[in-house]
Parts: C-alpha cells; structure tokens; sequence
C-alpha cells in the first residue's frame, strides 16, 4: 500500500489525544500513517483494518491498536461511532504498548474513560484532574487482551495476491489445490512456503478468513443462515461449530451484542 501521512494531532504538546467521530456505512480510508500510535475503539459498529501484514476485523465494542508509523487503511461496516486514541511514540513505549497492530477486549472501566476523555480539552493540565485521566486511560489501554481477529498477509508476492483474492470473496469452499494452481506452484511449494510466512496451514488461515468475514456481516445484522451460506458452509450448524470454537459464544449471541452495541 502507498501510504500518505496524516498528522491531525501530531503537533498538540500533550502525549494523549482523544476524538470521536462518526462514519457512513462504507466509509474507507485509503492507507495513510500517524507518528502517533492508535487506538481505535469501535463504539459502535465494525471496523476492517488493513497492513501490508494482514487484516484486522474490529467488533463493535472492541479496539484496534496501530503502533506509530504503521501504514493502514480503513473500511467502516454499517453506521460506526469511532473513538481514537492517539498516543506519542515515548508514552506508548513507556506503556509496554504492542509494536504490532492487534485488536483488544474494551473493558467497562476503559469504555467509561474513553467517553469521559472524549471530553477533556486538547491542551488539558496535565496535573490536575484530567492529566490524571489521561494517565490511566493509557495504563488501562496497555492491559487489554489481545483477541484472535487476525489473518496474516504473506510477503511472496504470489501468496499475497492469492490470499487477497481470498479477502475479497471468502468461502470455507476454496480448496488448497485451487489456490496453488492461482499462485502458479504445486501443491507441495504452496504448502511450504505459506506455513513458513503466516505461521499456519492454508485451512487454518482460509478458517480465520471466513471468522473475519462472519463477524463483520453479523456486525452489519445480516442472519446467521445467510452468513453461513454466502461462506460456503454446509449447514447454518456447521456454521454455528466453527464461530463457537474461534469465539466462545454462538452466532445468535454475537448478532444479539452487535445489535444492543448499535
């Protein structure tokens, strides 16, 4: 991706900035960077976001952290109420911030900050009352767990327009042999080469993909039996099985989350 910067808040002599902001379902934005580290937490809606290293699936009521100077780009699923948080470079390093992009559980205490520091002036004191809050929204920010809504983008330049291709319409269906022949290896060279740059098998990643691509269409509140049909699943309980394994908890209680977030 070609990235442009995007410098809003890089000039502010504070170390955290918070904003909100709403989107239009389909909102993008193209890949750009900040000097700034992000934390983008979806009050409300979906958020896909894209490196050169992978994708990023973002649920209502999550976040997403992009270290400082990381190229990404941005896609809004349905109507999305996004709270960011920008952080200098030394106060995220100082937090034990992660040098990669990752989505994280929200806690209700770092949701409440987050809404409270929406508020706080942009050249607030940074020794009274909202220094301090600002102090323990980033302590509080660098405790979040990591959630596994990842997929890997492999470096090869063959791997990664396959799996681009698989981005774009993913199916449970696609089989290893389809993607090999795409990429122009055998089947063996594919099998090699994507376990060695994504860390996982081609069933393993395709897997994750259609996790991804389900958690955003039941973040839209599309039905669990379209989701697991468009997906190539066999049965909406095949379906259920497999979203149950990689998130704890049943399609029809995710949908009913992703509607109360909304």
């Amino acid at each position: 991706m070609r990235s442009t910067l995007v410098d809003p808040f890089e000039d502010i002599p504070r170390s955290v900035v918070v904003t909100a902001n709403d989107y239009a379902a389909g909102s993008t934005f193209p890949a750009h960077s900040h000097r700034r580290g992000q934390l983008a937490f979806a009050s409300r809606g979906t958020i896909s976001v894209a490196t050169p290293e992978g994708r990023w699936l973002v649920p209502p009521r999550r976040a997403c952290w992009v270290p400082p100077s990381i190229e990404h780009a941005m896609t809004m699923s349905g109507k999305v109420t996004m709270l960011n948080t920008f952080i200098t470079r030394d106060e995220a390093d100082a937090a034990g911030m992660p040098s990669r992009c990752c989505v994280v559980g929200v806690s209700a205490l770092l949701t409440q900050l987050l809404e409270e520091a929406v508020d706080v002036p942009a050249l607030y004191d940074l020794d009274g009352r909202a220094g301090k809050l600002m102090s323990l929204l980033v302590a509080e920010i660098a405790s979040m767990p990591e959630l596994p809504l990842h997929a890997p983008l492999p470096a090869d330049p063959r791997l990664a327009r396959v799996c681009r291709r698989v981005f774009d319409t993913p199916s449970i269906t696609i089989s290893l042999d389809e993607v090999a022949a795409d990429a122009g290896m055998s089947r063996r060279t594919f099998t090699r080469m994507f376990r060695s740059e994504t860390g996982a098998s081609f069933a393993q990643w395709r897997q994750q993909v259609c996790l991804l691509a389900a958690v955003a269409r039941l973040g839209e509140g599309q039905a669990v039996t379209r989701v697991a049909m468009d997906l190539g699943y066999a049965s909406p309980s095949a379906f259920a099985c497999a979203f149950r394994l990689a998130t704890g908890q049943a399609p029809s209680r995710y949908l009913e989350e992703a509607g109360r977030a909304s």
